[in-house]
């Protein structure tokens, strides 16, 4: 197992819109595509504007697949179009848990 961390910084003064648009757009699509939701985060204290999302994955072509079919589907293109210009920067990181994580 696998879990993805997205973090994205948001542009200043948009992180409400960002987290609103995904809530109403975004997240149903991504719950019917890549299945396992762990979290969606904001930050308060150090850098600000940002969000981290926790998906979790059987692994890398697990991963891959679910985000192909995911891309493919003209809905969350339309979703991709309204968050652009939100954003600033979004990184990715593969996390592996070790043996004593709760999530494995």
């Amino acid at each position: 197992m696998i879990v993805e961390e997205r973090d994205y910084t948001i542009k200043p003064g948009k992180l409400a819109a960002f987290v609103e648009t995904y809530r109403e757009h975004g997240l149903q699509l991504q719950l019917e595509y890549l299945g396992a939701f762990h979290g969606y985060f904001t930050t308060e204290i150090g850098e600000l504007n940002h969000v981290v999302a926790w998906w979790s994955f059987e692994s890398l072509d697990d991963r891959q697949a679910r985000r192909t079919r995911m891309l493919a589907d003209p809905r969350w293109q339309a979703y991709l179009a309204m968050v652009g210009d939100l954003l600033h920067l979004q990184t990715t990181r593969m996390l592996s848990p070790v043996s004593f994580s709760p999530l494995r």
